[in-house]
């Protein structure tokens, strides 16, 4: 795909947004919750090439998943499988959800939220990704996410934190990586359930 249509899907798509999205209203969020975040040193995917093509990237963070968290997972695999994409996507898409909300459907934070970011992936109807019930139901907003991954040429092939990065245009790039390894582990305990 050129460069000039490429961008102009993701403008359209609402995907460029500003700096300091996560650092306001999930860091905000995430001094408000109980679930530790624990760095633990993976260096090979236990899953193989299929959920986990290029290894993980750098040191992985992993949380315990509650009830509602859990039901996220499960919403964006059913949501991964209607929209006719593999493991890999939901693999994507969940590492994202982890990085972007903790996998918790974030309503708007007030204060705490320096825009106006969000459900599972920190969406912004101010920036086209839909009306706030739209990104708020996790269907939907896995959908969105999903529709830009696919109009990332060659996503398949990029390490995970490059295609979640390329569909959200983060000021935090690199933070997607952290999360591969779980989100690979999810995929794996609910895929075929």
């Amino acid at each position: 795909m050129n460069t000039i249509l490429r961008k102009s899907i993701l403008g359209i798509a609402g995907l460029a947004f500003t700096g300091g999205v996560f650092a306001g209203p999930v860091a905000a969020h995430a001094a408000d919750t109980t679930t530790s975040v624990k760095p633990v040193s993976v260096s090979v995917s236990v899953q193989g090439d299929k959920l986990i093509p290029h290894g993980v990237q750098g040191t992985q963070s992993r949380i315990d998943l509650n009830d509602e968290q859990t039901k996220n997972v499960k919403a964006i695999i059913a949501a991964t499988k209607k929209a006719g994409m593999d493991e890999r996507a939901a693999v994507v898409s969940i590492a994202t959800a982890l990085q972007e909300s903790k996998l918790e459907n974030l309503g708007h934070l007030g204060d705490r939220n320096d825009h106006d970011s969000q459900g599972l992936f920190q969406q912004r109807p101010s920036s086209g990704w839909g009306t706030v019930e739209q990104i708020t139901d996790p269907e939907y907003s896995t959908t969105a996410f999903l529709e830009g991954l696919k109009q990332v040429d060659g996503w398949q092939d990029m390490p995970l934190t490059k295609a979640a990065q390329t569909v959200q245009v983060s000021a935090y790039p690199d933070h997607y990586a952290q999360w591969e390894q779980q989100a690979a582990d999810l995929v794996a305990e609910h895929w075929n359930k």
